[in-house]
């Protein structure tokens, strides 16, 4: 990797898909409105970012760093969250398209999902003890073996999450979402 480094830039409008973003170590950095769907992220350390409405499907990211990162209305369809460096490993999301994303193994405490659309995702053996998914679209998402403590999903809708193969002590959910932890007993809540 290139020891190109970036500080409290702004990146608008760009189509990283087309020509790759430079390799290196973005820190406090803002990407707008960009397009880096495909694209090569590996091995690129992002500190204290934040990507507002960029489209960032199917990107790979093997041993991307992601510490302290934030996504709002990104577009981030397909990412296997679960190939980043895993050191120190912090983000939130806002507003977000997640779908089909993979989360497996993760250490993701206190992860923010804010009105995101989080379907066919996988959180296997994931800990996400006290996570937020607040108005949160969760269905076909996969909670096998996921650490749940703590989490607040008292907003979040479509979620199957089975409490014999998931840590869910002190858990919050809402009276209106708790069929979601009943779906495998195959019954009637009236």
């Amino acid at each position: 990797m290139s020891e190109d480094y970036f500080e409290d830039e702004e990146f608008s409008g760009a189509d990283y898909s087309k020509k790759p973003l430079t390799k290196g170590d973005y820190e406090n950095c803002r990407f707008a409105n960009c397009s880096l769907s495909g694209s090569d992220l590996s091995l690129i350390k992002f500190v204290e970012c934040r990507f507002e409405s960029c489209d960032l499907s199917l990107a790979r990211v093997t041993g991307a760093v992601f510490n302290d990162v934030e996504f709002k209305n990104c577009k981030m369809l397909g990412l296997r969250f679960d190939s980043c460096n895993k050191l120190l490993m912090k983000f939130n999301f806002d507003g977000c398209q997640l779908s089909t994303s993979i989360f497996c193994d993760l250490k993701l405490i206190n992860t923010r999902f804010i009105d995101c659309k989080v379907r066919d995702a996988d959180f296997a053996n994931t800990d996400l003890s006290g996570s937020t998914y607040d108005i949160s679209d969760l269905s076909g998402t996969i909670f096998n073996n996921t650490n749940l403590k703590k989490a607040d999903l008292t907003s979040s809708f479509n979620f199957s999450i089975d409490p014999e193969n998931n840590r869910i002590r002190k858990a919050k959910f809402s009276a209106e979402n708790v069929k979601g932890l009943l779906h495998k007993f195959d019954i009637e809540i009236l």
